[in-house]
C-alpha cells in the first residue's frame, strides 16, 4: 500500500504571479473608470498639476496658476491616516481581547472584499450582477474562508483600491507615500512588530496578506482550522505570506501613473514593481535564508527607478 505524497508548490513564483494578476487587473480596471464616469454622468476630481502636493489648500505652479489640492490628494494628510490606522491597529491588537475583535474585524474585511469585488466587476457587467457578486464573494469569505479565495478576494481588493485612489494623486505623490511606507516596513519588521501584528491577525482570521501554501492541497484549507499561519523558522513553515501592502502600494503606483501618462508607462512601472519582488526573494533566499524581511523598501527602489525613466 503507497501513500500519496502531497504536491509541493514553488511559492516564490506563485507570489510573482499573484502580484503580476493584481497588476494586471490594474490596467484592466483603471481603463475603465473614466468613461464609466462620464456613462452616468459622475463628476469626481481628478489628479491635481502639482507633482506633489504636501498638504490641501491653494497651490502656486510654476507657471503661475493656482489650484486647490484637496486632502484627499495631499500627501501629508494620506500618510497621517496611514500611519495612524497601523498605530490604532496596533494598540488595539494588544489591548482588547481577539474574541472580542474577531466578528468586527472580519465583518470589516468581509465589506473590504465585498467593495472590492464590486469594484472590479462594475465596469465590465450590469451593476445588479456586480452587487450580487460582491455580496457572494464577501459573505463566502466571512463563512468559510478558504485559502484560494483569501488570496482572490484580497487582490481584488487592493487592485480595486489602487485603480480607484490612483486616479485622485500624482505618481510622485504615489512614489513619496512608498517610500515612506517603505521606512516604516523596514523598521515595524527589524523590530518585529510586523510580524507580531500579523500573528494576531492570523489567529482570527482577518490578516491583510497573500496566504501561499507549500502544499497543493492546502490551497482548499479552511483558514477557520489553521492554528498558526505566522512561523519565523523557515523550515518549520508552512505557509509563505506577502503583505497585502506589497502589492497595493505598487498597484496604486501603476494606477497613478496609467491615469497621468498612459498605458506604456503605466506597464514599465508595473515590470519595475515585479522585478523589485524579484528582488526580494533573492534577497530572502541567498542573505537571508528564508528570514521574514520587508518587501516594500526593494520595490520602492525599483519603481523609483521606472519613475525616474518614464518622467
Amino acid at each position: 500500500m503507497s501513500t500519496r505524497r502531497p504536491v509541493k508548490l514553488n511559492t516564490v513564483y506563485l507570489g510573482l504571479l499573484l502580484f503580476v494578476v493584481a497588476q494586471m487587473l490594474i490596467l484592466l480596471v483603471a481603463p475603465r473608470i473614466d468613461p464609466f464616469l462620464e456613462e452616468n454622468d459622475i463628476d469626481i476630481p481628478t489628479q491635481p498639476s502639482a507633482p506633489i502636493s504636501w498638504w490641501p489648500g491653494e497651490v502656486t505652479l510654476p507657471d503661475g496658476d493656482v489650484i486647490e489640492v484637496p486632502a484627499h490628494s495631499a500627501l501629508g494628510p494620506i500618510l497621517i491616516y496611514i500611519l495612524a490606522a497601523a498605530a490604532v491597529l496596533g494598540l488595539t491588537l494588544s489591548k482588547i481581547p481577539l474574541k472580542a475583535l474577531k466578528i468586527f474585524l472580519r465583518l470589516l474585511f468581509a465589506l473590504l472584499f465585498s467593495w472590492g469585488a464590486f469594484i472590479a466587476t462594475v465596469f465590465y457587467l450590469p451593476l445588479p450582477i456586480a452587487v450580487a457578486i460582491a455580496v457572494v464573494f464577501g459573505t463566502f469569505w466571512f463563512l468559510i474562508p478558504l485559502v484560494w479565495l483569501h488570496n482572490l478576494v484580497l487582490i481584488l481588493a487592493v487592485s480595486s483600491l489602487g485603480a480607484v485612489f490612483g486616479r485622485f494623486i500624482t505618481p510622485w505623490t504615489a512614489m513619496a507615500i512608498i517610500l515612506a511606507l517603505a521606512i516604516y516596513d523596514f523598521l515595524a519588521v527589524r523590530f518585529r512588530f510586523m510580524l507580531w501584528m500579523a500573528d494576531r491577525l492570523s489567529q482570527i482570521n482577518a490578516l491583510p496578506a497573500l496566504i501561499i501554501p507549500k502544499n497543493y492541497s492546502e490551497w482548499n484549507f479552511n483558514l477557520k482550522k489553521r492554528e498558526k499561519i505566522i512561523e519565523v523558522n523557515p523550515a518549520a513553515r508552512e505557509y509563505s505570506i506577502l503583505g497585502g501592502g506589497d502589492i497595493a502600494f505598487p498597484c496604486l503606483l501603476t494606477a497613478s501613473v496609467y491615469f497621468a501618462q498612459g498605458l506604456a508607462p503605466a506597464a514599465i512601472i508595473a515590470v519595475l514593481g515585479l522585478l523589485g519582488l524579484v528582488s526580494v526573494y533573492v534577497i530572502q533566499a541567498i542573505f537571508l535564508k528564508g528570514k521574514p524581511m520587508p518587501a516594500l523598501p526593494p520595490i520602492a527602489a525599483f519603481t523609483l527607478v521606472g519613475l525616474l525613466i518614464i518622467a
